[in-house]
């Protein structure tokens, strides 16, 4: 089985300053940076996801802006993939599935920024096309959410969202996907 990582979104503009910062993002990213070390030290595809804004009036992930900019904690090795994405789903009109099908990939190890929108929209899209995933829960960060006059806290909807993922695939802490994984690509 080969096994790929997906590094969705993790931005500048999601970190302290940013247009649009989450609840603990670095974090998350220092999650996702073990796992990142994780895959090169064993020498397996690492793909990074970059948002770039195109819809008219966004704020965030504008072109051409520090927010933009893959966020330096997880900066990409020049011999590693970047899919640019402008929807929330990973796969939704990139060139993503073809990359992953030329490398032979089946297995997926998710993490990234925003649990409750770019991560859940990718895991759904890459169960439904055939792959195995791994979503790694502590790699992942989200806000807070209003629903009328209710806001949800962001560890509720996090873990609300997690809960819901699990019936598509494994979600696990980043040091269970490691054991889980280590010596099998």
């Amino acid at each position: 089985m080969t096994t790929a990582l997906l590094l969705i979104d993790i931005q500048n503009d999601y970190f302290p300053g940013g247009k649009g910062e989450l609840e603990n993002p670095i974090v998350a990213a220092t999650q996702a940076r073990e796992l990142l070390d994780f895959f090169r030290w064993q020498g397996w595809p690492t793909i990074h996801i970059q948002h770039v804004a195109t819809r008219p009036g966004a704020i965030t992930f504008l072109p051409d802006t520090e927010g933009v900019k893959i966020h330096a904690s997880i900066a990409p090795l020049p011999s590693e993939a970047i899919i640019v994405k402008h929807f929330p789903n990973s796969f939704r009109e990139t060139d993503l599935l073809e990359h992953l099908k030329g490398l032979g990939v089946d297995r997926l190890v998710l993490c990234g920024m925003m649990t409750h929108m770019c991560v859940d929209a990718s895991m759904r899209a890459a169960v439904d096309l055939g792959f195995q995933v791994l979503l790694a829960a502590d790699a992942c960060a989200t806000r807070a959410l209003t629903y009328g006059e209710m806001k949800i806290p962001a560890q509720y909807v996090h873990a609300a969202f997690l809960a819901a993922l699990k019936s598509y695939g494994q979600v696990l802490q980043t040091e269970e996907i490691r054991k889980q994984l280590q010596g099998k690509n």
